[in-house]
């Protein structure tokens, strides 16, 4: 299921996603950013820059050329969580941050993730509802275009790759 909600330049977004896997293994799965390049066609490359912490890495992303735009990257803070409480869900949080060792360069465009992640609902032992959101400013709209326009094929395509790889 796919909903959005727009709100001046700012598009929101919510992905949900039933997999056939329990739910501390989609977290671990979906918290390790470098496995995204093997389910996510907006990730050409993907590094741990640091490790703030045991929760927390900082990342350094790009991203494909879009048509008559430059590739993108991003430098971006994953911030993990496990429920405290059985009903409470995983959380895989993520944000653009700024790193003075890695500056903006000229070969790609500087974009910026405002507020982004996954909650992993368990449904049993052996199932899980993942919910992608993203907000998504003018900077990423390009790789969205196409679904803004009514086609939400790019996202529901991801959105089965994510379902495919989990499981």
């Amino acid at each position: 299921k796919i909903w959005t909600h727009e709100e001046g330049d700012v598009l929101s977004l919510k992905v949900e996603m039933q997999v056939k896997i329990p739910p501390h293994l989609a977290f671990s799965l979906l918290s390790d950013f470098t496995f995204r390049q093997q389910w996510d066609k907006h990730f050409l490359t993907c590094e741990v820059l640091q490790a703030v912490n045991e929760e927390e890495k900082i990342y350094y992303v790009t991203s494909p050329a879009v048509t008559g735009h430059k590739p993108r990257d991003f430098v971006i803070l994953v911030s993990q969580r496990q429920p405290c409480k059985p009903t409470e869900p995983y959380v895989v949080a993520v944000k653009s941050v700024t790193l003075t060792s890695m500056p903006p360069s000229s070969e790609y465009h500087r974009s910026e993730i405002l507020c982004a992640g996954f909650q992993i609902y368990s449904d049993s032992n052996s199932s899980c509802t993942v919910c992608y959101f993203n907000q998504v400013t003018s900077g990423v709209m390009p790789y969205l275009a196409a679904n803004l326009t009514g086609s939400s094929k790019s996202i529901e395509d991801t959105a089965l790759e994510c379902i495919k790889f989990l499981e």
